[in-house]
C-alpha cells in the first residue's frame, strides 16, 4: 500500500498481510489519512471457460474504488456491492492488481484537530471535534474473485 504525498501519510510503499481500515492503524498518518491509497499485488488466475466472466469484488470499500488489472483501467465502484468486471483483461496465470480507494476528508479533519497535531488540511473554521468518530476508509476487503456463466 501507498499513499498519494503530502497528506499526512508515510512515505514510500508499507506492507500489510491483511487488509483493515486505515482509520485502524495506530500511526496517526494513516489512521487520520484521507486522499487516495493504492493497493498492489500479484494475483494468479485460471483459464476461462467460453462465457465465463470474472469480477473482482472488493468487499467493503471506503469510499470509492478505482481498478487496474496488468496496467489497464477495468473500472470504479462507489457503491455496494463494490464490484468490476475483469474479464477482458485477465490473463491465464499471473495478473498485476491496483486498487486505488479515496476516501472523504472527514478522518483528516478530526486528525487536524487532535491535541499538538500539525494540521494538513486548510479550513475556514473548524468542522470537528476531537472525540468525533471516524470512518471506516481505504481497501477493507475482503477482495475476492468471482467466476459467472
Amino acid at each position: 500500500m501507498s499513499f498519494q504525498p503530502d497528506r499526512g501519510a508515510p512515505d514510500g510503499v508499507l506492507r500489510m498481510d491483511a487488509l483493515r481500515p486505515l482509520n485502524s492503524f495506530e500511526e496517526d498518518g494513516i489512521r487520520y489519512f484521507s486522499g487516495t491509497a493504492s493497493y498492489a499485488t500479484s494475483v494468479d488466475l485460471p483459464a476461462l471457460e467460453p462465457g465465463q466472466r470474472l469480477w473482482l469484488d472488493l468487499g467493503q470499500v471506503g469510499d470509492v474504488a478505482e481498478v487496474w488489472l496488468n496496467g489497464e483501467y477495468a473500472g470504479t465502484s462507489w457503491f455496494a456491492p463494490d464490484r468490476v468486471e475483469i474479464t477482458d483483461l485477465a490473463q491465464e496465470s499471473e495478473n498485476r492488481l491496483e486498487v486505488r480507494v479515496a476516501n472523504r476528508w472527514i478522518n483528516r479533519l478530526i486528525g487536524d484537530v487532535q491535541p499538538g497535531a500539525e494540521p494538513v488540511a486548510k479550513v475556514v473554521s473548524p468542522t470537528y471535534v476531537p472525540d468525533a468518530p471516524l470512518r471506516p476508509s481505504g481497501l477493507i476487503g475482503p477482495v475476492t474473485v468471482l467466476a459467472t456463466q
